[in-house]
């Protein structure tokens, strides 16, 4: 999951070497935490959090087949 999550965003940003993806994970939920250069914040959340959200749509599609939920947080 981190892997895809880092091909979204390499094209996207100007930094690709500041991208960093950290998992948490709980009893009933898996949490990925994105770290952008902060220049490329806005890059990656999109005018109305449209990159965001298509970002976030294709993440929970992937997930693998256990019960957990899948999150994505971008800082």
């Amino acid at each position: 999951m981190r892997a895809l999550i880092e091909t979204i965003v390499t094209p996207l940003v100007d930094y690709p070497e500041d991208i960093t993806v950290t998992e948490t994970e709980k009893d009933d939920k898996t949490t990925y935490h994105l770290t952008v250069h902060q220049s490329d914040v806005g890059k990656v959340i999109g005018k109305n959090g449209r990159i965001a959200k298509s970002i976030r749509t294709i993440v929970y599609s992937a997930k693998p087949t256990t019960n957990k939920r899948i999150y994505l947080d971008i800082m």
